[in-house]
Parts: structure tokens; C-alpha cells; sequence
């Protein structure tokens, strides 16, 4: 039997990170993906015509590009072709009555533009971004640090001495206000709440989640600091580095194989079994997936603590996500000037409208108006289209896992998402995105959409078409993530490390996981 000294499930940005810093380290490195490429969300299709090359899943890169992992490894993967590209307009909002706000990399422009709308709203915005600035080591130690050690006991307890103890709670409890606190307390300008709302949703929370103010002031500095980057090629490209990079150092990466159970020996680890039956050995087994499929499929028939097995059963997944995609015969005209090299435009009407369609999503109702982000790769990046030509990336976030009804009462759906639902949905979102864009009927060239069903069919971790590794509200987030009594990225097997977004510290593209194990086993 092949023995590794690392075997790892699953090829996401998490694995990816931890697997390229273990073997950076001499380790001898096993990742086995089930799908027929690496890159788990990272994943880059011509999905509508030839020559179109759309992000099918994940296509922003700030929280790498702002991460540790990126720190560790980012050189490497540059030198295996990562290269980004960036626009100094990061996002926009779009309003139904023609209005919109953009904002740039450039801080006092921002404030300018804001102040412009309402006085004071500039200055606010300073406060906002320049607060995360002055906070950043704490705050991001525990945004992305590990917990349960003793670096971070130190970290409180060197604010606790800074701030005082009722100084730190008073920290501790701005940090836990809503979006909706946050915005409508903070500024005037419609145009300006609207331009941040629907970002929340980007986190997995919604206007009114406990934390979503906090999530948001990142998010506004880390865009305002680092943009919206895409990566040139497109988001496999990222993948296709990563392998390069693992490979070089000697490790694998083995595509179109299923991992069917991990093999357990006295309480440990020992390696995995695909479902052709061949066994592989390990000295530990890294697992990225979502906790349903490690204790109900991978683990189901090793010796766990109850309290496990009633955790995964009651772990709760958060909203679907619905994408859609459309090749383009020129430019967008849009409704609004200014807005032609943004990356990401949010067509929304502000805190209100956000809260409606994640609402009726979260009931299981198909949103009568959902909330549409919508990125510009080609803008960006080129080689995404032929020339003259584009492509449009549409994130709907706020999309039903289960379908229980449509708010409008005009699509006939339900429980599972039929590609007639599917199709009825995207018909409803084109209609918005059409009187948003001037010349939409005469550059449409082809659209493809995916609704939460396709995208769980493709990744499976993504459990009724959550991106976000399950619901991402204060208890089942940071030291309650995935369970109320994880310790970081350990399980009661030893030898057994869990990552991915269902684990600490969430979703997204950082790797943080990732990064977090490789280091504690010493990379």
C-alpha cells in the first residue's frame, strides 16, 4: 500500500493552499478530487459560445490576494502564471430610478463623492475604513487566526490591558451590530447605504445578522485597499498554478477519484479508501468538505461521540446561490455613466430591498426582486471574450435551497429546482438586468444559468447550492464553527483535520484553513 505523509480530500482553495505548503516542506502530499480538474469553486468554462470564457462559480480574489496564504505562497504561483488583473473601481450600486455610486481604490476620492451626496457621509466613511486600519492585527487575527490557542488568549488579554475589560466588551459589542444598525445610523445618503447593503449577503448574512456591520466595514477597506481582482485566463487559472506549484514540489494531485470512507485504526486516521477500492495510507487525513458528507458518508461506520454525529445532523445551511452568465456582442450601455470598467455592480435599491429578497429566499420563496451582482470579467481581463466582444458574471446570493413558492406568484416551482424553474428565475433576473442596460436586447448573444441544484450537482459541498459552507450567523461562526464544541480544525479522531468553508475561518477564497492546518503541522 502507498503510504503519504498527507492525504487530502477534496482540491478547493483550501486544500490547495494547505497541500502546496506541506509540500514546500518536504512532505510527501496526496490530493484526490472526485471532479475531472482541481480548483473546487475555482472553475472556468465556456459555458455559453466559444471563445467565451466564464468563472462558473468563484471569480474575486481580494481575500487571497489580501490573505496569509498569499503572503506564504504568492511568489511561487506567480512564477506558474497567477496573474491578476484590476480595475481601480472595485463596485458600484445601481438603482432602479437610474441612480448610482461607485467606489474607487482611491480613499479621498471616496470620501469626496460621499460628502457630495451628504455632508458628513465622506467623514464617515473615513471613521469606517480607517477604524478596520487601526484595529487590523486584532481584528483580522480574529477574522482568520486560530482560536483555541494561546496566541490569541494573548491577543484579548493584550487588549483587555489596552482597552480596560469594559473597553474591549464595548469593542466586542459595536462589532456585533447588524448591517442595518450600522448604515442607517451611520449615513444619510440612500446611494451610500444601497452601495454597501448588498455586500453582506456576499458573507453569507443578511441586513439584519448579528456581526454584518463589522463584515461590512471589512469588506468596504478591503475593497477600497485591495479592489475586486479577477484572475487573467480566469479563476481555473488560480487552480492550474497551484497544481503547477504542488507538483513541483513533488506532490499529487489525482483527478476523477471518489473518496469513499476514511479508514480508521484504533482511533486514528490511517488513510482513505476510493470507491474503487483502493486503499491508500496516511500518516493524517485532511478532509475538506461539508460536515454532512464527512459524518454521514466518510465516517459512517467509525466509532465518533454522539455529540458529533447530533451536530452534523442538526448543522444548518445558509441561502442558495443562483449564477447566471451571458456572451455579449459589445459593450454594455449602461443606464448610468461611469460605471463601463467597474468590476461589480450590485442593482439594488438599497437595505430595504436586500432584506426582502434574502428573506423570501431564506423562507424558501423564489425573491420577487432579487438582489443582482453583476461583474464585468472582460473589462478586466480581456482574454475572457474575443475581441470586441463580453462576457457578464451574475451572482444572484439570495436564491432558495428548497423551493416553497415564488413571491411574485408567477413561477410555478417547487420543492427541487427543475430546469423549467430554473429558466422562469433567469427570465425574471434578465428582465432586471435589461432595463439596467440600454442596449441589452442588441449585444445578447447567448445566456447559461445555474441554479442552486446544477451548482450542488458540480461541487458537491455546495449542499442545496450554499457557497458559504453552511449558514454563517454568529452561532455557527468563529469558535462555533462547524459545531458548538469544535477546537479549530481538529475532530475527535486523531489524525483527522477538518477544512473548508464549513470550518473556521468561513468562506471564501482566503484559504485561510488551509493555511491555519499546514502551519500547526509545522509548514
Amino acid at each position: 500500500m502507498t503510504r503519504y505523509d498527507h492525504v487530502i480530500i477534496g482540491a478547493g482553495i483550501n486544500s490547495l493552499v494547505a497541500a502546496a505548503m506541506l509540500s514546500k516542506k518536504g512532505r510527501r502530499v496526496l490530493v484526490l478530487e472526485r471532479a475531472e480538474a482541481p480548483g473546487g469553486c475555482m472553475r472556468t468554462e465556456e459555458a455559453t459560445l466559444p471563445g467565451f470564457q466564464h468563472d462558473v462559480m468563484a471569480a474575486t480574489f481580494v481575500l487571497f490576494l489580501t490573505s496569509p496564504a498569499h503572503a506564504a505562497l504568492g511568489d511561487d504561483l506567480a512564477r506558474h502564471g497567477l496573474e491578476f488583473c484590476h480595475s481601480p473601481h472595485p463596485t458600484a450600486v445601481l438603482r432602479p430610478d437610474g441612480s448610482a455610486l461607485r467606489l474607487t481604490t482611491d480613499r479621498e476620492a471616496n470620501i469626496a463623492a460621499f460628502d457630495a451626496l451628504a455632508e458628513g457621509d465622506g467623514d464617515a466613511h473615513r471613521r469606517d475604513v480607517t477604524g478596520i486600519e487601526a484595529d487590523a492585527d486584532f481584528l483580522f487575527s480574529l477574522l482568520g487566526g486560530r482560536l483555541w490557542s494561546w496566541s490569541t488568549a494573548r491577543l484579548l488579554a493584550r487588549q483587555a490591558w489596552k482597552r480596560g475589560p469594559r473597553g474591549l466588551a464595548a469593542w466586542m459589542g459595536r462589532a456585533l451590530t447588524p448591517a442595518r444598525g450600522w448604515l442607517e445610523t451611520t449615513y444619510t445618503s440612500p446611494l451610500v447605504q444601497a452601495l454597501y447593503a448588498p455586500w453582506v449577503l456576499h458573507a453569507g448574512l443578511t441586513p439584519e445578522s448579528t456581526y454584518s456591520g463589522q463584515m461590512g466595514k471589512v469588506i468596504a477597506f478591503a475593497l477600497e485597499a485591495a479592489g475586486a481582482p479577477v484572475v487573467r485566463g480566469g479563476a481555473a487559472q488560480a487552480a492550474e498554478a497551484f497544481r503547477a506549484l504542488i507538483e513541483e514540489q513533488g506532490g499529487e494531485i489525482r483527478c476523477g477519484v471518489e473518496v469513499d470512507r476514511i479508514r480508521i485504526e484504533k482511533g486514528w486516521a490511517a488513510g482513505v479508501v476510493t470507491s474503487e477500492g483502493e486503499e491508500i495510507a496516511a500518516r493524517d487525513v485532511i478532509a475538506s468538505v461539508a460536515p454532512g458528507q464527512l459524518y454521514g458518508r466518510l465516517l459512517r461506520d467509525a466509532d465518533l461521540p454522539q455529540a458529533d454525529r447530533d451536530a452534523a445532523a442538526a448543522f444548518r445551511h445558509g441561502r442558495g446561490d443562483f449564477q447566471l452568465h451571458y456572451a455579449l456582442d459589445g459593450a454594455p450601455d449602461w443606464v448610468a455613466e461611469g460605471l463601463e470598467d467597474v468590476a461589480l455592480i450590485h442593482l439594488s435599491d438599497g437595505i430595504d430591498s436586500v432584506s426582502k429578497s434574502a428573506n423570501e429566499a431564506e423562507r424558501g420563496m423564489i425573491p420577487e426582486t432579487p438582489t443582482i451582482c453583476v461583474g464585468q470579467p472582460h473589462r478586466l481581463d480581456p482574454s475572457r471574450a474575443p475581441s470586441g466582444k463580453g462576457v457578464l458574471w451574475l451572482q444572484i446570493p439570495d436564491a432558495p435551497r428548497v423551493i416553497k413558492g415564488d413571491a411574485a406568484g408567477e413561477i410555478d416551482a417547487g420543492p427541487d429546482w427543475s430546469p423549467a424553474a430554473r429558466e422562469a428565475f433567469a427570465d425574471r433576473i434578465e428582465a432586471i438586468l435589461a432595463r439596467h442596460i440600454h442596449n441589452f436586447d442588441a449585444i445578447k448573444l447567448a445566456r447559461r444559468a445555474y441554479s442552486p441544484a446544477d451548482l450542488e450537482a458540480m461541487n458537491p459541498n455546495l449542499v442545496g447550492g450554499d457557497p458559504y459552507g453552511g449558514h454563517c450567523g454568529i452561532d455557527q461562526f468563529f469558535i462555533w464553527r462547524p459545531f458548538a464544541h469544535s477546537v479549530d480544525n481538529d475532530t475527535a479522531l486523531r489524525g483527522l483535520h477538518h477544512i473548508g468553508a464549513s470550518t473556521h475561518p468561513g468562506p471564501g477564497l482566503g484559504g485561510g484553513s488551509g493555511y491555519l492546518v499546514a502551519r500547526r503541522m509545522g509548514a
